[in-house]
């Protein structure tokens, strides 16, 4: 497995290795030392898949109280996913990275507690796939919009399909500080 920062260092890009052979491929997704060492020690109690049509925006997520850290990748298809940091007083709060996450690559995104998460579906039947470091919370959830100005994030694909939800979501600026989580 190797691990590499990104431009914002506490979110990791994780390329487990891939064994292929004429009978297809074979990939460790996650092991428990292997992550330990190469994150930080952390439990995941919770797993999510989602299945997204070309062009869904999912995000942008996060829980505040009870954050949680994720561990992403996709199953089938092809993904851009993102990472914004949501954590008040960050020298990174705002700043945001993505990476193009595909069954072919296996490429995993960490996610650490603090940043929202958000990913639009590059191709049909998107299977995503996350590890969660603490249960969903209805209560505890908040969104950033997608398309908040300020962030200027350029989705890949402009056709973008979005729940109603997601679209009526504040803009980072406007979300009340007590909804974000603090930088430790």
């Amino acid at each position: 497995m190797k691990v590499t920062p990104t431009a914002i260092p506490e979110v990791l890009l994780v390329e487990p290795r891939v064994f292929r052979d004429e009978r297809g491929s074979f990939v460790e997704t996650w092991q428990l030392e292997r992550c330990r060492e190469a994150v930080t020690p952390l439990a995941f109690v919770q797993d999510n898949v989602s299945v997204s049509r070309r062009g869904v925006v999912r995000g942008l997520h996060f829980q505040h109280p009870h954050d949680q850290g994720k561990l992403i990748g996709v199953l089938a298809g092809a993904a851009w996913d993102v990472a914004v940091d949501v954590r008040r007083g960050s020298p990174t709060f705002g700043r945001w990275v993505a990476e193009e996450l595909t069954e072919a690559n296996r490429r995993q995104l960490w996610i650490p507690a603090g940043f929202a998460h958000g990913f639009q579906a590059l191709s049909d039947g998107v299977v995503f796939h996350y590890k969660c470091t603490d249960t969903y919370r209805p209560e505890c959830e908040r969104t950033v919009l997608w398309s908040d100005p300020a962030l200027a994030i350029p989705w890949p694909l402009s056709a973008a399909v979005v729940a109603a939800k997601d679209a009526a979501a504040p803009l980072l600026a406007d979300l009340p500080p007590e909804h974000l989580p603090s930088y430790r």
